[in-house]
């Protein structure tokens, strides 16, 4: 029988049968993971009642004797939200996150830096002061390339320049024309045409976690620009649409 532990944070819990339950957590060295609690709404001695959503957690982990399933034997609480949990609005950002990590998956090999970004998305949502309009698209941007999913917003795709200037994202190719090879090529099928500032603000939020993203707010033409690039590249490229509260495969 494996047992291991790991730091673990809670993005969904449920309930099956009278006291038990079900976690829905992203760990820092395995990835997106199911954990059985079992007794878990009632026990005080083996979870403190630590088990809530956006905590993270030090937990002891072992599988099944027929390795069916994670039985969580024991979890400590290092962390958890008190402000955020009184902020419906945030509250709102980071379930539409926590949502994108569970329809993309997270597997052991990006785990780390995976775990790494949604603690900061929610220690950023607790204590800062203002947010970018754009939260949750610059999440699943940033999420995206932790995972090795990241649009080329560097150079040009088709000639290799460095791009210091405007551009236009190609949704269907995942990269940046510059002014010359859009003009050569001509029209395509969806195109997003990015300002300079468009295209150093989708840069920085690749490069740095939520709690350095700048809150100051671009022009409504690029904000919407910087939005069909981000919904766009994750419909197209990975499969995913935000519907209805969820994520459904397209």
């Amino acid at each position: 029988m494996t047992e291991w532990a790991d730091h673990a944070l809670v993005l969904r819990m449920g309930h099956f049968r009278e006291s038990d339950l079900w976690l829905k957590t992203l760990c820092r060295k395995h990835g997106l993971l199911t954990l059985f609690a079992f007794g878990g709404s009632r026990s005080r001695r083996r979870f403190c009642g630590c088990l809530d959503v956006l905590n993270s957690l030090h937990c002891r982990v072992k599988t099944s004797p027929r390795g069916g399933f994670l039985n969580l034997e024991e979890a400590v609480l290092l962390n958890g939200p008190q402000a955020l949990r009184r902020d419906w609005r945030r509250m709102g950002l980071a379930a539409n996150c926590l949502r994108f990590v569970e329809a993309l998956g997270v597997g052991d090999e990006g785990a780390d830096e995976a775990f790494v970004l949604v603690e900061d998305m929610r220690r950023t949502l607790e204590e800062a002061a203002s947010l970018p309009a754009l939260f949750p698209l610059f999440f699943r941007l940033r999420l995206a390339g932790a995972l090795g999913f990241a649009p080329s917003l560097d150079v040009c795709g088709h000639c290799g320049c460095e791009l210091s200037g405007p551009g236009q994202f190609v949704v269907d190719e995942g990269h940046v024309r510059c002014p010359s090879c859009r003009a050569e090529a001509g029209p395509v099928r969806y195109g997003v045409e990015l300002s300079a500032d468009g295209l150093d603000l989708l840069r920085h939020v690749q490069q740095e976690l939520p709690s350095a993203w700048h809150a100051e707010e671009l022009p409504p033409a690029d904000r919407r620009a910087c939005s069909r690039v981000i919904d766009g590249f994750v419909q197209y490229h990975l499969g995913l649409a935000w519907e209805g509260g969820f994520f459904r495969r397209v």
